[in-house]
């Protein structure tokens, strides 16, 4: 869908980006008239797809970042030093970081999210997991912002202001607020234990793009990565808060990820039920977080479509908080606010 003219001034920046695609056209044939959305995300940024007549690309993609709300010097950081890593990320072709406007290769509408099934997810799995090793062997100090104690934190409190309070409208106790504040220290001690490697943050089925070649995934929206836990970008792959797959099926993709990083040196426990705790508890922060982020995509940006993923981002929460025995008022907090029946589950 090709996007139609709107009256003057109703999206100015889709005009200035217009303008800036036109003064470039002539370097890389674009077709101004073509553009049409390719998609947007979470945050304020959009994609707009453009036909292209040159000679390497059919096609490109234009993104709109708009300033200050968005920043595309960290997406042109990340991009070199991901690439330099061996991963498939687009190549940034031109930029105007002033007016947060990128041309960018296009890696195609096939999302993992769009084709994964029962017949391909272990080879899709694989593939994921091996770009990740790779990311992840070419980690350095210094590279990328610390993904330290306040930001864990931070990204753990969204999860009682925005999830409890705004979203199940829970009025917490103050046993409540001093259960929940033991649990994150107990979350914050595990994650900041972990060695640390370069972490995508978002490493999941709608980042990820299968590409026509065997070269790995394309890998997108890597531009808020850090260096932080080894397990991060494991948890978020294989725990996806937008599908899920039996448990004995994570943990097979899960070993098999912690031998191909053995085998590549990477600082992982050599004791894999070691190595699978930490994971479990990462994943933990993370869905608590990310309960906290759909609630507030919802309640203050009127996006919508998070909201249907909230029962299996829960699940996750449960299962792992339903495990461990230092977990457990964790567990019988969620109970009481989601009105379940008392979880029993094997402890650690």
């Amino acid at each position: 869908m090709t996007v139609s003219p709107a009256a003057p001034g109703a999206d100015a920046r889709l005009e200035q980006l217009l303008g800036w695609l036109a003064a470039l056209s002539p370097e890389w044939a674009l077709s101004t008239g073509s553009i049409r959305p390719a998609s947007n995300d979470a945050s304020f940024r959009r994609y707009f797809r453009i036909d292209s007549g040159h000679p390497s690309h059919h096609s490109l993609i234009a993104m709109d970042a708009p300033p200050p709300m968005e920043d595309c010097r960290p997406f042109v950081a990340v991009a070199r030093l991901f690439g330099e890593a061996g991963v498939r990320v687009p190549e940034v072709l031109e930029a105007n970081l002033d007016a947060g406007f990128l041309l960018l290769t296009d890696f195609g509408n096939e999302t993992y999210l769009d084709v994964i099934d029962e017949t391909n997810a272990d080879a899709l799995h694989a593939d994921a997991s091996r770009a990740l090793v790779s990311l992840q062997a070419a980690s350095r100090p210094s590279a990328l912002p610390d993904y330290d104690r306040e930001l864990l934190l931070r990204e753990l409190t969204l999860y009682p202001d925005w999830y409890l309070a705004r979203h199940k409208q829970a009025q917490l106790t103050d046993d409540d607020r001093n259960a929940l504040q033991r649990t994150f220290e107990l979350l914050l001690a595990s994650s900041l234990a972990q060695p640390r490697v370069f972490v995508h943050r978002d490493y999941h089925s709608r980042n990820l793009m299968r590409l026509d070649d065997s070269t790995g995934p394309g890998v997108l929206d890597f531009q808020d990565a850090v260096y932080g836990p080894v397990t991060y970008d494991l948890a978020s792959l294989l725990r996806d808060a937008y599908l899920s797959w039996p448990e004995e099926r994570e943990i097979d993709w899960a070993i098999r990820h912690w031998e191909r990083a053995r085998k590549a040196s990477l600082p992982v426990a050599a004791d894999f039920g070691e190595f699978y705790r930490d994971f479990e508890w990462m994943g933990l922060q993370r869905h608590l977080k990310v309960l906290g982020i759909f609630a507030r995509l919802w309640h203050r940006d009127g996006k919508d479509r998070y909201l249907a993923d909230l029962p299996r981002v829960l699940a996750y929460v449960v299962r792992t908080a339903s495990r461990y025995t230092a977990l457990t008022p964790l567990a019988r907090l969620i109970d009481r606010i989601e009105g379940r029946e008392a979880t029993i589950g094997y402890t650690f």
